[in-house]
């Protein structure tokens, strides 16, 4: 998950970009801001919502599961109180619960944290309030 100005064709293209790998099959909702994912190397399929037949959450259950736990989490742990300039630490720290949430060793999502903490560089307060650059590291 990240963080972006708005939903225009430039900022979701670039998202895709940074994070979907190249060639791989993308689908979408028929929001016109994904119309050139093909023009960047992509298999895109789109799925127009009010077309579709389909209620939202069952054209694309995966899509809506993981925006439906978020907001809960927002609203649970941080009491919807989350501020812009923190938004992207916020999702940063809920990815990293979401994809551990059938962990069977609690020793090892504390290993996995640790080796993250060992990889990545010190954060100040600076970086946390102005656009930190979060790189993944590869386990």
């Amino acid at each position: 998950m990240r963080q972006i100005a708005d939903a225009s064709d430039a900022s979701l293209r670039s998202f895709v970009c940074d994070t979907v790998a190249p060639g791989a099959h993308v689908h979408t909702d028929g929001w016109s801001g994904y119309r050139r994912l093909a023009q960047s190397g992509y298999v895109h399929e789109w799925t127009i919502m009010n077309t579709s037949g389909d209620p939202a959450h069952v054209a694309m259950p995966g899509v809506h599961r993981v925006a439906s736990l978020l907001k809960r989490w927002i609203l649970g742990t941080h009491q919807g109180s989350v501020s812009d300039e923190h938004l992207q630490a916020y999702l940063e720290e809920f990815n990293f619960r979401f994809n551990r949430r059938t962990s069977r060793s609690l020793g090892l999502v504390f290993y996995r944290l640790l080796e993250q903490i060992a990889v990545t560089d010190q954060v100040t307060e600076k970086h946390l309030i102005h656009d930190y650059v979060w790189r993944q590291h590869k386990m």
